[in-house]
C-alpha cells in the first residue's frame, strides 16, 4: 500500500510537469494558450480534490476502501490519458478535475485502511504513518524528474506512459488492500457526525491548518518565482537560482532527501515517545529553521564556510521538524480507531491539508511581494508560534488518547479512562 501510494504521488508530480510543458508546446505551435490556462488547470485539480475529500472520505466508510483506492488510481490513469490526446480546453479542464477527484478518493481511503490495519499495534501505526509521509515526499523528489524525462523521450506519448504508471499503482493498491472490507452495518452519516465530534480532531484541526499553510508558503509557485527571478541582491536567497533555473529541481530533490531522512528516524522514535511532546519538539525545530533562514538570507558578505555551516544546522533542524505529520496522523488514528467514521475523519484531515495549503499559497503571494524570502520566513514564524500556542489544547484528559507506555514502548490507557 505504501509503495503504491508512492507511485501515485510520483505520477501526480510528473502529471503537473507534463501539463505545463504540453501547454507551452501547444502555445509555441500557435494555439491560443498560456500561463493563465495553466493556472486555471492547477486550480481546477486542486479545487476538485478539496471539494471531494470529505464526501469521498465518508464514502470509504460505506464501501470497501480497497475498491475506492483502486478506482481512484484508475480514474487518474484515464484522466491523464485523456489530456494527452486532445487540444480542447474544455477536455483539459475535465481531465484535471477528474485527476483531483482521483486524489481525493485515494488518500482518505488509504489512511482509513492504515488505521484499520494498525489498530492493535501502535508501533506499527507510527511507522506506517511515517512511511506514508515518505511516499508523499517521493512525489516531490521524483515527480518533476520523471515528468521531464518522459517528455524528453516520448513527447505527447509521455501521457500514455504516465497512465501506465497509474495503472501499476492501481494494481498494487488492489493487491495491498486485500484485507480491506466495508464495515458491517455502517451508517456513514453517523460516522461523519462521530468524526466531527472527535475531540482530537477538533483540537488538532487549527494546528493542522497552520502547518499546512506553512507547506503552502514554501512548496508553492511563489518560492520558485523568488528563487529564479533577477533581484537587487539585498537578500542572499532572493534570486539565488536566477542564472540556473534548472537547479530548482535538484534543490527540491535535496530537500526531499533531508526531510525524508528525518522521517525515517522519526519512524523509529515515535513509537517510544509521547506524541504531543513530539509535536512540540517539531514546532520548536521549525522556529529554529525560520531563525536560521533569516540569518542565512542576510549573510551575503560572510565567509562561504560560515554560510555552509549554518546551512548544515538548518538541514538538521528540518530533519527534526519532519516528524510533525507522522505524529499528527498517529494521534488522530489512535483517537478515531477502526470504527465507522475513520474514513470521514481522514477525509476531513485531507480537506484541512488542502485548505491550509491554499491559504498558505495566498499568504506567500502577499508576504513574498512585501518582503521576498524574508516575508515567507516571517509568516512561517507567526504560524509556528500560533500552532505552539494551540498545542496545549491537545493535552485535555479523557478523550481516549494514550498518555504513557510500557517498557517496550507500547501505548497503555490511563487509569481514569
Amino acid at each position: 500500500m505504501i509503495a503504491s501510494n508512492g507511485i501515485l504521488r510520483v505520477a501526480g508530480g510528473a502529471s503537473s510537469v507534463l501539463v505545463g510543458v504540453y501547454i507551452a508546446d501547444l502555445a509555441a505551435r500557435g494555439f491560443n494558450m498560456g500561463a493563465g490556462l495553466v493556472g486555471t488547470l492547477a486550480a481546477m485539480s486542486f479545487g476538485a480534490e478539496l471539494a471531494g475529500a470529505v464526501p469521498l472520505g465518508v464514502l470509504s466508510d460505506a464501501v470497501s476502501a480497497r475498491a475506492l483506492m483502486t478506482g481512484g488510481a484508475l480514474l487518474a490513469a484515464l484522466a491523464t490519458l485523456l489530456f494527452g490526446i486532445t487540444h480542447e480546453t474544455s477536455i483539459f479542464l475535465i481531465s484535471r478535475a477528474l485527476e483531483g477527484l482521483a486524489a481525493a478518493a485515494s488518500v482518505p481511503a488509504l489512511l482509513a485502511h492504515l488505521t484499520d490495519a494498525t489498530a492493535r499495534d501502535d508501533t506499527l501505526r507510527a511507522r506506517a504513518m511515517s512511511y506514508f509521509e515518505l511516499s508523499l515526499l517521493a512525489g516531490l523528489a521524483l515527480g518533476g524528474i520523471v515528468g521531464s524525462q518522459l517528455w524528453s523521450s516520448l513527447g505527447t506519448g509521455a501521457f500514455a506512459a504516465l497512465a501506465g504508471l497509474y495503472v501499476l499503482g492501481a494494481v498494487l493498491m488492489f493487491a495491498g488492500g486485500a484485507g480491506s472490507r466495508r464495515p458491517k452495518g455502517a451508517d456513514v452519516w453517523q460516522g461523519l457526525m462521530r468524526s466531527l465530534a472527535t475531540p482530537a480532531l477538533q483540537r488538532l484541526a487549527p494546528i493542522w491548518l497552520c502547518m499546512n499553510a506553512i507547506i503552502g508558503l514554501w512548496l508553492g509557485p511563489t518560492l520558485y518565482f523568488l528563487l529564479t527571478r533577477r533581484s537587487d541582491g539585498t537578500q542572499l536567497l532572493d534570486g539565488l537560482l536566477a542564472g540556473n533555473p534548472s537547479g530548482l529541481g535538484w534543490l527540491l530533490f535535496v530537500y526531499a532527501l533531508v526531510f525524508g531522512s528525518g522521517v525515517l528516524v522519526w519512524s523509529r522514535v515515535l513509537p517510544r515517545v509521547d506524541l504531543r511532546r513530539a509535536l512540540r519538539v517539531c514546532l520548536f525545530a521549525m522556529l529554529g529553521v525560520s531563525a536560521g533562514l533569516l540569518l542565512l538570507n542576510h549573510m551575503s558578505g560572510q565567509p562561504l564556510a560560515l554560510r555552509w555551516l549554518l546551512t548544515g544546522v538548518i538541514a538538521a533542524l528540518i530533519m527534526i521538524e519532519s516528524g510533525f505529520t507522522p505524529a499528527a496522523l498517529s494521534l488522530l488514528a489512535g483517537a478515531v480507531g477502526p470504527e465507522t467514521g475513520r474514513g470521514a475523519a481522514m477525509g476531513i484531515y485531507s480537506f484541512l491539508l488542502s485548505l491550509g495549503a491554499l491559504g498558505g499559497s495566498v499568504l506567500a503571494a502577499i508576504a513574498g511581494r512585501w518582503l521576498a524570502i524574508d516575508g515567507l520566513t516571517y509568516a512561517t514564524l507567526g504560524l509556528a508560534l500560533l500552532a505552539l500556542a494551540l498545542l496545549p489544547r491537545l493535552a485535555v484528559r479523557g478523550e481516549g488518547l494514550a498518555s504513557h507506555r510500557d517498557g517496550r514502548g507500547v501505548l497503555l490507557p490511563r487509569r481514569d479512562e
